[in-house]
């Protein structure tokens, strides 16, 4: 027997006929003698309905009343859950995030959460019921209800599972697990039975899209194993966990790709201290994230600063880098926004000499051009024209065999 927090995304929840489906999933689970805890969002497409009325009547809504006026949509899912559960002959109880006491700060639509109150959920699981909960919110300490921004669901399902040391995290969604890369582009793509933390942490935030950086953050941190299923179809997903691979595992985990990003160079400024800030400050001060760097120096006394940000900012901060031209003397500023990141995830590089070369190799053979590289223990990125996005992704999964299961 053991304790299980499992969390159904928008999809999952998006019609009473889904909504039903769930509640066949929860009591196979309760069935087999698990105590069960989940976390649901909104239905789908009610959050962006919601956002749409408050926009409506005013474009920039107070943070606090849109997090009042977003929290109700999970609200109504956990009643619905409850009541088909109930109607099957499954004792299960209901709670919003302030209802549990998930106590976050104050920052309105984007809160963190900084200690949840188990106590309710525990005595709610000794009385034989199954314990529902509203995901993406919580409260302050002054009781005003508040919501945990984008992938908020996620980060209440790992939380709960945390405070509550739960045997398993189980996150569904409308996919069966972490793949090798996106099967969109690499029909062969492989389900991965287990990856670690670090390569799912990379993996998030180098364009895979199947979990939030967040919750796969909080799991790592407290160390809650973490699995992706599908609530569309059956199967055993993908377990997130901090056992490192054995040692007959292929040194690379997956394909991560990213179409959103832009390159902007200043060539010509001082080779002097300081520099780098004079050009990144002003950047920074918008918050503009700032991905790829490299600083190549001349003969001349002056160095070229290239660095990569967000598609969406690279007219903010061409604008910025323009400015910042003018006041060092630099002699160019370029821009390219049809850019992409191609990036190689694997613990085993750690151990493992020649990655790097056959990745370069690799792309050199279908004749695609590397404009900056960057790498860490478990990673390697590269840019690439956006028009060889694709042609390098398959090019590289196959390179490194990752259709072969181990």
């Amino acid at each position: 027997m053991a304790l299980i927090v499992q969390k159904y995304g928008g999809t999952s929840v998006g019609s009473i006929e889904r909504i039903q489906e769930v509640a066949n999933k929860i009591i196979k689970y309760r069935q087999e003698g698990h105590d069960i805890v989940v976390v649901v969002s909104a239905m789908s497409g009610e959050t962006n309905r919601l956002l749409a009325l408050a926009k409506e009547i005013n474009p920039h809504p107070r943070g606090r009343e849109l997090d009042v006026l977003l929290s109700t949509g999970e609200q109504v899912t956990i009643a619905l859950l409850c009541m088909t559960l109930q109607q099957m002959g499954i004792p299960a109880q209901s709670y919003t995030g302030s209802q549990v006491k998930i106590l976050t700060d104050d920052t309105h639509n984007k809160a963190r959460i900084m200690q949840i109150d188990h106590e309710k959920i525990q005595q709610t699981l000794a009385e034989g019921r199954v314990v529902v909960v509203a995901g993406f919110q919580g409260c302050d300490e002054n009781g005003n209800i508040t919501t945990l921004g984008r992938g908020g669901s996620d980060t209440t399902a790992v939380a709960l599972a945390a405070a509550l040391k739960a045997d398993e995290c189980q996150i569904y969604t409308d996919v069966d697990g972490v793949y090798t890369t996106d099967p969109r582009v690499v029909p062969e793509a492989r389900r991965l039975d287990r990856i670690t933390f670090e390569e799912m942490l990379e993996m998030a935030s180098l364009g895979a899209k199947v979990l939030q950086i967040r919750s796969v953050e909080f799991a790592g941190k407290y160390n809650v194993p973490l699995r992706v299923l599908s609530s569309f179809t059956e199967g055993g997903g993908t377990l997130i966990t901090s056992e490192e691979p054995s040692m007959e595992q292929a040194l690379i985990s997956g394909i991560a790709f990213n179409r959103d990003e832009a390159k902007l160079t200043i060539l010509g400024v001082p080779d002097q201290p300081g520099v780098a800030h004079k050009i990144l400050g002003p950047i920074a001060k918008q918050n503009i994230e700032i991905d790829m760097i490299i600083q190549n120096t001349g003969r001349d006394a002056t160095t070229d600063f290239t660095f990569t940000v967000h598609r969406n900012d690279h007219q903010t901060a061409l604008k910025l880098l323009e400015e910042t031209a003018v006041s060092l003397g630099a002699r160019e500023v370029t821009s390219n926004d049809r850019i992409a990141k191609i990036s190689l995830v694997g613990v085993g590089m750690r151990s493992h000499a020649g990655i790097a070369s056959t990745m370069f190799e690799t792309l050199a053979q279908e004749n695609i051009n590397i404009s900056m590289i960057s790498t860490s223990e478990i990673k390697i990125s590269v840019v690439v024209d956006e028009k060889y996005l694709e042609l390098g992704v398959r090019a590289l999964h196959n390179a490194f065999q990752l259709e072969q299961s181990n």
